[in-house]
């Protein structure tokens, strides 16, 4: 579909059309309103009771579906009064959590629903992990709902909070819920009005708050937090303006906020006009707009002029402002147009070198206005071109409610020479990327000579006006074929050949009538119009042609690459779409592991049609590698080794750079032409695009069998630990009824059942830590926690391992100062259990085994040391994944389970495990290990003392 102009007034009927279905869509939805503010105690539930209670008493429909009041008396008599659903009560972990109902909510249907904290996460077992998401659903059922957030929660505020708080919020809002909501209502308070409700108890319990002042609510970060809340509103309502007014069509800029807008075209002062522009921008805090308007013109604009517009461009986007290239046939209706659509208020233009209008042409300034006047009924505002008033002034009579700034012009460039100009101000540039002229030259020539002779043949048939239509025909036909220069020269010819040889006196330039003055001018006005407009025309028809192939050619380009499945596809796909558009050779350098370019990739068919060699000395790893460690381009056309004859793109996908593509076109600088360029780093995003697709699919589908691997894994272990359980406690019941029974056994017979009963008992821990694994893997982990000691842990665990650690002398330190832990005690147990057999299993006899905890801040931690050979740095994280021992080949029995069931144990509890050198700075065998279990600390129940004994 064709680009619509951007001075064409008219409303868009696709536009139309999607508000309509918009507007049917949110109809159909429940409406949703936000009280926002800076942090908690602002009094955001506190607004939202109240206008509930006054909604309520002018007959509305309103249920509290959750209303958190943390204890504060103000906020629970509002809510009194109001019809509240009952709580969701869900088991977790051996606590019973209120939650909200949303399946009763759906089925009593309210008008209204007062769902409160908007970040909460739900409990396990919930029909959604995120309360936000329960509000989606209420409002697709129709239902309205007002509830609550605070800044520290919106995900794109997050890390900014954390920076100045020096807390990370783990529960957030994604910001498109924020912006689809109806109503954002900011509920403000100073910060010293929040910290004297603070300390009067108005926001949290006293010990809380206490805690609060001295961490989250310093003064410095209220104001802080008031200023992100603040300007996240000021956006919000933004943008409520820019939708009102693109609805309700309102042309005249709303000066609610200032926004700067440059100007920019193919002058010298583009740059200069872009960095301007930002400056100004960063000075008023405000957003940058940076636009170019793309006009038909009867000449294409010379390269050089069109390299400064890019780079231009290119700075803009690099600076952080919003770029766009508008279409229209006029310059200020386009920009105006989008001034205010944008709602803008300040344009910056630059200082143009001045046209012949600027420098007192040949007409004298009342015929220029006289012309403009005359012609702006019909031109509107274009008729600027033909008065002595700049872009600039018409711009401002267009739009008098922006402000049009002019850059100052840049004294260094218009004072000093510059070297790619002659001495008469030529483009020496331009002049050289111009094509030769003389062959059109020569052809006017020919069709003005074609002209007079079918002139001579018809003039006994016709008169002189009618003969003046063929020289008008031949005028227009040497435009069309050769261009504006060639049909100028034409048409100056073709007056010169009439008034020759058909007007009297025939054969001399002299009159006889002056009324053929008055045909000369005219005819050759018209032709000199007619021939720059069909040149013009032709110019025009050459980029539209021009542009449909480059779309059509990106169109199949991505077509073709979204059905490749392999990387070597989509560098044939590449290399034959590349040979085609540049007539060049390609090769890929795709990236390997440890940020490492593979060897070049090449696609042998295509280099065979493109006529080059498999493999070209011209292309340079080293050069990709820096490409692709720096994601810049290098090579010819660009400004790193602009020299060479290759061009090396970097191929950045959305999430990382993919590799690097290397063009190599069999014409040197080819892509020293900004058109080239740019098409060929649309060719190296497509491909990079790809390139992430493939990888993520294969991604995926790893995961997909790593997942199923392990289900089925989990499953098997589950289903022979059942089946093996039963029998080893027979056999292990047996050996001890042998070993008690009477008469004694013989030696040999006893050391044999001895050893039955041992290696029963080790085969029976194999099965338990395999059955401990496959339920700690399930959905459905459920923790019997209690509050437990670790001394008495530990006795039990000494205890079960009294003959695995009879050759170990077992040192037990710091225990009975723990505090207690809210724990599972049968599985800390086993904790304790494997890391206590894993000491005595890796450490030779008569060796010590310390075991000893330590408190901090947040956690407990328990260490078992060693004096074995310790752990490799290398294998840190490796000895608690499933399967792995200590050593590969050796005679320690075990199948490398027990760390992994310890690590699975200690993370459901919310800790975790690590292990490390006893002695750091040893070197060598005998470093021993330590291995570190760290849980919550909580806060234990306080413990009744004993009464005293009373004597009797």
């Amino acid at each position: 579909m064709p680009a619509r102009p951007a001075d064409d007034l008219r409303p868009d009927p696709d536009h139309l059309l999607q508000r309509l279905q918009a507007d049917g869509e949110r109809a159909a939805r429940g409406r949703l309103r936000i009280y926002f503010g800076a942090s908690a105690g602002v009094g955001k539930t506190f607004a939202m009771l109240a206008a509930a209670r006054a909604l309520r008493e002018q007959g509305g429909d309103v249920v509290v579906g959750v209303v958190e009041s943390h204890g504060r008396a103000e906020t629970e008599a509002l809510a009194e009064g109001l019809e509240q659903l009952p709580r969701r009560v869900l088991e977790h972990r051996g606590r019973a959590l209120q939650e909200f109902d949303l399946d009763a909510a759906l089925a009593r249907r309210p008008a209204l629903v007062l769902v409160d904290e908007l970040a909460h996460s739900n409990a396990p077992g919930s029909r959604h992990p995120k309360r936000w998401q329960d509000i989606a659903e209420l409002r697709s059922a129709g239902i309205d709902v007002w509830t609550t957030v605070n800044v520290q929660h919106l995900d794109s505020l997050n890390q900014a909070v954390a920076g100045i708080t020096g807390i990370r919020v783990r529960e957030t809002v994604p910001d498109a819920v924020f912006d689809e909501a109806d109503e954002v209502v900011l509920v403000d308070l100073p910060a010293d009005e929040l910290l004297r409700r603070l300390r009067e108890g108005r926001v949290y319990v006293p010990e809380q708050a206490r805690h609060a002042v001295q961490h989250f609510f310093r003064k410095g970060n209220l104001i802080a937090l008031r200023e992100l809340a603040l300007r996240r509103t000021a956006d919000r309502v933004d943008d409520d303006v820019r939708a009102y007014r693109q609805q309700a069509s309102i042309e005249p800029v709303w000066r609610t906020r200032e926004a700067v807008l440059a100007c920019i075209g193919h002058g010298s002062d583009a740059a200069q006009v872009v960095r301007s522009a930002r400056r100004l921008a960063a000075q008023l805090d405000c957003d940058c707009h940076v636009v170019t308007v793309s006009v038909p013109r009867l000449a294409p604009v010379p390269d050089p002029l069109r390299a400064q517009l890019d780079e231009a461009m290119r700075l803009a986007e690099s600076l952080g402002a919003r770029t766009e290239t508008l279409a229209g046939s006029d310059m200020v209706a386009a920009v105006a147009g989008y001034v205010r659509r944008h709602n803008l208020t300040k344009v910056l233009i630059g200082r143009t070198p001045a046209r012949w209008r600027d420098r007192g042409g040949a007409l004298p300034g009342r015929l220029h206005a006289w012309l403009a006047q005359l012609l702006s009924p019909w031109l509107g505002a274009r008729a600027w071109l033909f008065g002595r008033s700049s872009f600039a002034d018409a711009l401002a009579a267009a739009c008098p409610e922006v402000d049009v700034i002019r850059v100052a012009a840049d004294a260094v460039r218009h004072d000093a020479p510059d070297a790619a100009r002659g001495a008469h101000g030529i483009d020496l540039q331009a002049e050289e990327a111009r094509p030769a002229q003389w062959p059109g030259l020569l052809w006017a020539v020919a069709w003005c000579a074609g002209a007079t002779a079918l002139s001579a043949l018809a003039r006994p048939w016709f008169d002189l006006v009618n003969i003046a239509m063929l020289f008008l025909l031949a005028v227009a036909g040497v435009a069309l074929r050769h261009g504006r220069t060639a049909g100028a020269f034409a048409a100056l010819l073709a007056v010169g050949a009439f008034d020759f040889f058909f007007v009297p006196p025939q054969l001399s330039f002299a009159v006889s009538d002056v009324q053929y003055l008055v045909t000369f001018l005219v005819m050759l006005a018209v032709g000199l119009v007619i021939g720059q407009l069909t040149a013009g025309l032709r110019e025009q028809a050459r980029v539209s042609v021009q542009r449909e192939t480059d779309a059509r050619t990106l169109y199949e380009l991505a077509r073709e690459l979204s059905a490749a499945l392999t990387d070597a596809q989509i560098v044939a796909i590449g290399s034959r779409f590349l040979r085609a558009a540049f007539d060049a050779r390609a090769a890929f350098f795709l990236a390997g592991p440890q940020g490492r370019l593979l060897p070049a990739a090449t696609d042998a068919e295509s280099n065979a049609q493109a006529g080059v060699a498999a493999q070209s000395d011209a292309i340079d790893h080293v050069l990709a590698q820096w490409v692709f460690d720096h994601g810049q381009p290098a090579g010819t056309g660009t400004d790193t080794l602009p020299a060479g004859t290759v061009l090396y793109l970097p191929l950045k996908a959305p999430m990382q750079v993919r590799g690097v593509l290397a063009v190599e076109p069999r014409a040197w600088r080819a892509f020293a032409q900004p058109a080239l360029r740019r098409q060929a780093d649309v060719f190296a995003t497509l491909i990079a695009i790809a390139l992430e697709r493939l990888h993520y699919v294969e991604v995926a589908q790893q995961a997909l069998l790593t997942m199923e691997s392990e289900r089925l894994r989990s499953s098997l272990l589950a289903a022979v630990s059942h089946d093996l359980r039963t029998p080893l406690t027979s056999l292990i019941g047996m050996a001890e009824t042998l070993q008690r029974g009477t008469p004694p056994l013989a030696p040999g017979v006893a050391e044999t059942v001895g050893a039955m009963r041992d290696q029963a008992r080790r085969m029976h821990a194999m099965v338990a830590n395999l059955l401990d694994m496959a339920r700690l893997q399930g959905p459905n982990v459920a923790l019997r926690k209690t509050w437990q000691s670790f001394e008495e842990l530990a006795g039990a665990a000494l205890a079960s391992l009294r003959d695995a650690l009879a050759r170990h002398r077992v040192v037990v330190a710091g225990l009975s100062a723990l505090p207690l832990v809210e724990c599972d005690g049968v599985l800390i147990e086993r904790v304790l259990c494997n890391l206590l057999e894993n000491a005595a299993k890796y450490t030779a006899p008569g060796t010590e085994i310390r075991l000893r905890g330590e408190v901090s801040e947040a956690s407990v931690h328990l260490m078992v040391e060693d004096n074995g050979p310790g752990v490799p740095a290398a294998m840190a994280r490796q000895v608690f994944e499933k399967f792995t021992r200590g050593e590969r080949e050796s005679a320690t029995s075990g199948v490398g389970l027990g760390l992994a069931v310890c690590e699975a144990i200690v993370q459901a509890h919310g800790g975790s495990i690590r292990v490390e050198p006893v002695h750091p700075q040893a070197q060598g065998e005998g470093t021993g290990a330590r291995f570190v279990v760290s849980l919550p600390r909580g806060t234990p129940p306080v413990l009744e003392p004993e009464a005293a004994g009373v004597p009797a």
